[in-house]
């Protein structure tokens, strides 16, 4: 693993934090230009950036605590320090996930306020999550976190022990998580990118990443590690919040389809 990818005198390059910033970065310059083609000002989607990008690094930590709540007894102020952590699920205490979920409020609450319409901007910003999600994975597996379970497949890696995943489960071989996610977002965004070669109802690109990346979470989580605190029983089989928040993100996908399959029809009518 390459956790840190270049040290210069005191400051380190760390992978997981490159691999974020770049996402943050290509994803507002490509979704800038994906909006000026839909109506959507330049100046709109940079201010929406970055209200994302804090929204999602608070998401990702207030998820992170909320489902690691025993780590932060007597030490409160932690919660706040986004750089504390186990090591268990990233290098900064964050679940990526949380952030997903609160950056998609924050932009229905912007798109709101500025009167854009909610189902376009996602569209417009679709293709750039599905590239961050793929590069930041990247940087997951460089880390050594968010790894997955044991396994006796050919492809299943035996991380350092001074990685994350090395010092949970020293000396065992288990599932790259982190590539399976990777690749399966890249695959994901071509198909958004192929769905978006012809003009179709707002929200089409926003309710394919929905259902296809809520389906593959359910899936990958079978197989990913999580401690116990992540988890719950549901008719003898354990699940996690992982899962609850992807199930919800599948119906959210059908419904985006449908209203913005309604709105559609309802435009088109004398």
């Amino acid at each position: 693993m390459y956790p840190v990818l270049m040290k210069l005198g005191r400051l380190q390059i760390h992978a997981y934090g490159l691999l974020l910033a770049v996402s943050f970065l290509v994803g507002i310059l490509w979704s800038m230009r994906r909006g000026e083609k839909r109506g959507i000002s330049r100046d709109h989607v940079m201010d929406a950036g970055l209200f994302i990008v804090v929204s999602a690094i608070l998401g990702s930590r207030l998820f992170y605590v909320v489902t690691h709540l025993d780590e932060f007894r007597g030490r409160w102020l932690d919660t706040i320090n986004p750089f504390q952590g186990s090591g268990e699920i990233g290098i900064a205490g964050l679940s990526m996930l949380g952030g997903v979920v609160l950056a998609i409020a924050t932009v229905v609450v912007f798109c709101r306020v500025k009167k854009i319409s909610i189902l376009r901007f996602f569209d417009v910003a679709t293709p750039a999550l599905a590239l961050g999600l793929a590069l930041t994975r990247i940087g997951c597996f460089l880390n050594g976190c968010c790894f997955g379970k044991p396994g006796n497949q050919p492809w299943c890696l035996v991380f350092p022990e001074n990685s994350p995943a090395g010092a949970m489960l020293p000396g065992q071989h288990l599932h790259p998580t982190q590539l399976y996610s990777s690749l399966y977002d890249f695959c994901m965004l071509g198909f958004i990118l192929w769905l978006d070669r012809n003009k179709r109802s707002d929200g089409v690109l926003a309710a394919a990443f929905f259902v296809l990346y809520g389906i593959f979470r359910i899936i990958i989580d079978f197989v990913r590690y999580y401690e116990a605190s992540v988890q719950f029983q549901l008719f003898g089989v354990a699940f996690t919040f992982n899962q609850l928040i992807s199930a919800i993100m599948v119906l959210s996908g059908i419904a985006i389809y449908f209203t913005g399959r309604g709105l559609r029809n309802k435009q088109q009518r004398p």
